[in-house]
């Protein structure tokens, strides 16, 4: 590994990529992306709209020019109970000559015509970077227009360059704040699910695990959420932050503008579904509830166990490369590698912070190649390297592990069924299987 960096990798990425065996605790990691650059990661915008996106009855308007809008329309493959507003994008549509006298204006004109066409109660104003360039006052518009409406009209200040997803990320919460409003005495008994977003109605699944060991959720942030569900996130008695790259950042300002506790957990794979039911009932310090959490847990294991043995035996001394977005999710793809038998020969995201790292080091191989904010080019060269027999990653990694002649999972936006909770760990099991084990891989 020493003379591949020594030799093959640039001098501005050695800091960002290092054979675990290697590590000398100095990873560059939680940093902007370079303007230009060929990165793994999205935009800002991009960041903010697939964390609000899934609010079921809120508009999202994009000022900006249309590829922006489209590139995200429907970005996630989340579900609804109640309204599929969410699943349209509208577009201010910004040409030549707006960037030289100013879109304002046609902002304007935008929400005037959400307004009387659907009559909302909550618009979502995303700034992309051409207004970020020209300086259109988006706070300015959507404060006369909540003014003029007597409805909520929330600026996301998303535009830039230079930054990245997870500044999308505070991007969405600093505009969730905004949405929360002034802290109330009013407290309800229950739990806010941060960083979920419904992918195949995983949110459904947990918020079933609750209801069964009794508790109550308040607040969906975002899956499956509603305007009013949003509104009532400060009466809660704790947040538990599942996607802690996207939602740790709100989960620390509730605390510190509403009091409100907050807890990470993960509902990927077995061992991490149980730890985070108990540590939730323990944040509770309910006797009945902690009771409650060791029935559902033993019965649920009870009846996948059976059914992973047999995948494990298919899968057992396979190699696998992960590529993801938060640390959080590839520290349970590790755990759930390891439990099929399958080794973790390369593990990435793109906005880990260095804690997270530090897990992720604990729980890999010495071999293990490690590394941030990746490109293409470094993907494949390290796939290839190690022999990884899959890729787990999101929508822009899929042609590349296809073009390697290697099996490949989504674990990102596009997935049609479940990977979290219990099931979601046969899911997983069962997906890695059909692909792994492909006899089209015979003929490549």
């Amino acid at each position: 590994m020493e003379n591949i960096l020594e030799n093959d990798i640039l001098e501005e990425r050695k800091k960002s990529i290092f054979c675990n065996s290697e590590f000398k605790n100095n990873l560059k990691c939680e940093s902007d992306s370079v303007a230009g650059s060929i990165s793994q990661r999205a935009c800002v915008y991009c960041g903010a709209r697939v964390v609000l996106n899934p609010i079921t009855d809120a508009f999202h308007l994009v000022h900006g020019p249309i590829g922006c809008a489209s590139y995200t329309w429907d970005i996630r493959g989340s579900l609804t109970s109640g309204s599929d507003t969410y699943r349209n994008s509208f577009s201010t549509d910004l040409r030549e000559e707006n960037v030289i006298f100013g879109g304002e204006k046609k902002l304007e004109a935008a929400i005037d015509e959400i307004v009387e066409r659907f009559s909302p109660k909550l618009i979502f104003v995303y700034a992309t970077c051409i207004v970020g360039v020209i300086g259109d006052d988006i706070e300015a518009v959507c404060k006369s227009a909540e003014k003029k409406y007597s409805i909520r009209v929330i600026p996301v200040l998303s535009s830039g360059f230079a930054g990245n997803k997870s500044m999308g990320y505070k991007a969405a919460c600093r505009a969730l704040l905004k949405l929360m409003g002034e802290p109330n005495a009013e407290k309800i008994n229950g739990v806010n699910f941060l960083g979920d977003f419904n992918l195949a109605g995983e949110m459904w699944i947990i918020t079933k695990y609750l209801k069964q060991v009794g508790i109550d959720v308040v607040a969906k942030v975002t899956g499956d959420s509603t305007y009013k569900e949003i509104i009532n996130a400060p009466k809660a008695s704790l947040n538990v932050v599942q996607c802690a790259g996207s939602m740790t950042f709100l989960a620390e300002e509730m605390q510190k503008r509403y009091g409100i506790p907050y807890i990470k957990v993960s509902f990927f794979g077995i061992e991490d579904t149980k730890i985070s039911l108990m540590n939730i009932a323990n944040m509770i310090e309910n006797k009945e509830t902690s009771d409650r959490v060791k029935k559902l847990v033993f019965i649920e294991e009870l009846k996948v166990r059976a059914e992973l043995s047999r995948y494990r035996e298919r899968l057992n001394g396979k190699r696998a490369a992960i590529y993801v977005g938060g640390g959080f999710k590839a520290i349970s793809l590790i755990k759930q590698f390891a439990d099929l038998g399958i080794k973790t020969v390369m593990v990435g995201t793109q906005t880990g912070r260095k804690d997270e790292y530090d897990v992720i080091r604990s729980l890999a191989s010495s071999d293990t190649v490690v590394l941030d904010d990746t490109n293409p080019a470094e993907l494949e060269k390290f796939i290839k390297e190690k022999g990884a027999d899959v890729l787990v990653g999101g929508v822009k990694e899929r042609p590349l592990a296809y073009k390697l002649g290697i099996a490949f999972c989504d674990h990102n936006h596009e997935r049609k069924h479940p990977l979290c909770g219990f099931e979601g760990a046969v899911n997983f099991a069962k997906e890695i299987d059909s692909t792994v084990n492909s006899p089209v891989w015979n003929f490549v």
